[in-house]
């Protein structure tokens, strides 16, 4: 019975209909695994509910305490990471080495992680010394930052590439004319134990806390794709985005170089390179010479992995 109702409220919740949402939560007020897990994706989207990533948080425990496989996976992650809420590092990767006993992608991230040389938070032992590019804007080159195996994985893990959108001047999605590649985000939900611990590894180089980055995109462009001169600096915004990390997952394609338009400068970096540059003057301003495009593809497929990091605290 429970699990027609919940067929029905997806299918509301779908349309866009508060009913769906309301016969979720009845249902998770009785104890339904699965009505739990749906209401706390609800709470974490802000989907016909309040956007509210520690009552999300939660939800997802106490589905997983009533054996809901996939809340179980989240709960791993999120106990990883400490997003919106208490972090134990130890904890969940013995968790997530039972999960590797029975799920597949489990077993390929606890394999991953098990390569890493980390300490006990889960921090890198080390990180290569960056090599110059630029003063300004202030760019550094970390070679060999990521492994072929872990630049492989991050490919693999990203699932489907969805066509990059923005929102036009009537509120509607279109596809984006700056950045014409596909995309994908590894949200917090799904940022495993071994993405997390490439994050820690991005924030050791930029010598920022994990918490001020937001979630590591990946974007995929195709001959002819390209992402025109823009910043990446966000107007007045009261957090801004100091830094970008880009992580060059493959090299085996042409064209598609990263350039600072205004000082002619051109980096292509090898698979498990990463790029660091500054958004901002010592001031505190955005910087004009950080203006910069990701060129066209002329052939191959270029991978890439971006990681914004703000000033302070991002994640929930």
């Amino acid at each position: 019975m429970s699990s027609a109702r919940l067929e029905h409220a997806l299918q509301l919740i779908h349309a866009n209909d508060e009913t769906g949402a309301q016969i979720v939560r009845e249902l998770a007020a009785g104890g339904d695994p699965q009505a739990l897990f749906l209401l706390a994706h609800l709470h974490w989207s802000g989907t016909l509910a309040t956007q509210e990533p520690t009552r999300a948080r939660a939800l997802f425990e106490a589905a997983a305490a009533r054996g809901h496989v996939q809340a179980n996976v989240v709960m791993t992650n999120l106990l990883a990471s400490g997003v919106a809420g208490a972090r134990n590092w130890p904890a969940a990767v013995e968790r997530l080495k039972v999960e590797a006993a029975k799920i597949a992608h489990r077993k390929a991230a606890l394999d991953l992680l098990d390569a890493m040389d980390l300490d006990a938070a889960g921090d890198p032992v080390r990180v290569p010394e960056a090599k110059v590019i630029s003063d300004r804007p202030y760019a550094r080159m970390f070679e060999g930052l990521l492994t072929e195996q872990e630049c492989g994985y991050l490919i693999a893990a990203a699932g489907e590439f969805e066509p990059s959108m923005v929102h036009d001047q009537a509120g509607q999605l279109v596809r984006d004319t700056i950045r014409t590649s596909d995309g994908a985000t590894f949200h917090w939900d799904i940022e495993d134990p071994a993405i997390h611990a490439i994050n820690r590894r991005l924030a050791a180089a930029s010598r920022t806390a994990y918490d001020a980055g937001e979630a590591l995109q990946l974007l995929r462009y195709a001959p002819g794709q390209q992402y025109r001169p823009h910043f990446d600096w966000v107007g007045s915004a009261p957090n801004q985005r100091l830094w970008t990390a880009l992580v060059y997952l493959n090299d085996d394609y042409e064209g598609g170089a990263t350039a600072f338009v205004r000082t002619d400068i051109e980096v292509r970096g090898k698979t498990g390179d990463v790029l660091l540059f500054s958004n901002a003057r010592p001031d505190g301003h955005g910087d004009d010479l950080a203006e910069h495009a990701g060129m066209p593809v002329t052939s191959g497929t270029k991978y890439l992995a971006t990681r914004w990091i703000r000033e302070r605290r991002w994640i929930p």
